[in-house]
């Protein structure tokens, strides 16, 4: 099988230079990295966005690629219909390069609470406009040909979309760059300056730039970042692992998934494969030390999770990864250029087998790769989008839960703002970070 795209030994193709001062600072090249840069720089503010392996080289390029209105959080959802509005200009822009699709997320139901459920989202979302509508098992069936599976209905939302991830978020960085973002790979930053209790620049392997506000869109890596400098996140990472098949007859067009496994649609004719919910967890002090805030989450979805006892060498959270570490020497983040963790077998096969039984016309499918990737996630499934009043001049844009690729666009441009000192535009109350120590209830996202 190939190997996934984007690695360590991928050319640099985004080499700065390094400034010695700008406005902003961004730590991280994934999709909300790169989209707050895109959006800060046609501000006209002078923006570095540093990454310590590749642009895209995480959960950006790894996840299903799905740009889904359909199942968000009802505070993640207006600012996911902006992302879909962005997506559809963004496509005008660089073309059919993106794989910007807008067929349709199906999600398919197996019993009558599962539709209760679906039901129940799509009662509350018609406040916002979403074109969701439900499917009867008759439905489903005209929609996807030749399934086996019998389906008592599903959940439709036509204007939802997919793009192809891996060439996506590089080119989106492209875009950044051409407004006039500085963009630097493989230049980790190791730690905040703080002078007079407030950010006054970073420090990275390749030295130092003065600034006045710094952007932590780190993915998996946030909390580590911010806990070494006096920042608790309760952030914790999930193995998710995904496949991708060899070309096959099309049975639908668009995306779908059920609580087995989950397709879509690819250009080179194959589809995207994931299990429906499966991932793994690997214990570290982290989890110890948030357990009790994802007490409301793991009673939701235990049995879906598979756990480890510790994580291999150099993740954010093994048991051996430093948790403090001096701003002139080698820290964590340059021990790990790219977090490219080994995927599931189990879950491979799994998938492969559910993907057989439900098209027993196409048979077990041939795979041409299969990976993995670590999605940051938070206890309530929900990101932390906000400013650090404790620490003024950093702003939070982590634990996006699987979610950021088709939000992406939304959340750069609301960002950008929020730094820039504009109306957001949107109640991001929901994503504050003080709701984890504020006695708070700690409420799930949906699970769908």
């Amino acid at each position: 099988m190939m190997p996934f795209p984007i690695s360590e030994a991928t050319p640099v193709r985004f080499a700065g230079p390094l400034p010695d001062a700008c406005d902003v600072v961004v730590i991280g090249g994934g999709v909300i990295g790169v989209m707050t840069a895109w959006n800060l720089a046609e501000r006209g503010l002078r923006v570095t966005l540093c990454e310590k392996g590749r642009i895209a080289g995480e959960q950006s390029s790894r996840n299903w690629g799905w740009i889904r209105q359909q199942g968000r959080d009802f505070g993640e959802l207006p600012i996911m219909m902006e992302s879909l509005r962005h997506w559809k200009s963004l496509s005008q822009e660089f073309g059919e390069a993106l794989g910007f699709r807008q067929e349709g997320v199906m999600y398919l139901a197996r019993t009558e609470a599962e539709m209760a459920g679906f039901e129940a989202w799509r009662a509350e979302a018609r406040s916002f406009g979403v074109d969701t509508e439900m499917q009867s098992a008759g439905q489903v069936a005209e929609r996807i040909a030749g399934a086996a599976t019998p389906w008592k209905g599903g959940l439709f939302t036509a204007s939802d979309a997919r793009a192809e991830p891996w060439v996506a978020v590089p080119l989106l960085a492209e875009g950044a760059q051409a407004r006039g973002a500085v963009i630097v790979e493989n230049c980790a930053v190791r730690a905040l300056d703080i002078a007079g209790g407030r950010v006054t620049g970073v420090v990275t392997e390749q030295g130092r730039i003065a600034c006045d506000q710094v952007v932590l869109a780190g993915g998996a890596w946030s909390a580590l970042f911010a806990r070494a400098h006096g920042v608790a996140i309760p952030q914790l990472s999930v193995r998710a692992t995904v496949m991708a098949t060899e070309p096959l007859p099309q049975v639908f067009a668009g995306n779908a998934a059920d609580d087995a496994f989950a397709f879509r649609r690819r250009a080179d004719g194959g589809y995207t494969l994931a299990p429906g919910a499966a991932h793994d967890f690997f214990i570290g002090p982290d989890a110890f030390r948030n357990f009790g805030l994802y007490l409301p989450v793991l009673k939701k979805d235990f049995r879906s999770t598979k756990f480890h006892p510790a994580a291999p060498s150099h993740y954010p959270d093994a048991w051996g990864t430093p948790r403090r570490w001096a701003a002139d020497a080698t820290s964590p983040f340059e021990r790990m250029r790219v977090l490219n963790p080994e995927p599931s077998a189990r879950i491979v096969a799994d998938v492969c087998q559910s993907f057989a039984a439900c098209f027993p016309h196409l048979g077990a499918p041939k795979l041409k790769a299969a990976w993995a990737g670590m999605i940051d996630t938070m206890p309530d499934v929900v990101p932390v989008v906000d400013r650090v009043a404790a620490l003024p001049g950093l702003v939070l844009a982590t634990g996006m839960s699987g979610h950021g690729f088709g939000i992406g666009p939304g959340f750069g441009r609301v960002i950008a703002d929020l730094v820039a000192g504009n109306d957001t535009g949107h109640d991001l109350h929901r994503f504050r970070l003080t709701r984890f120590t504020d006695g708070s209830k700690i409420a799930p996202g949906p699970s769908l």
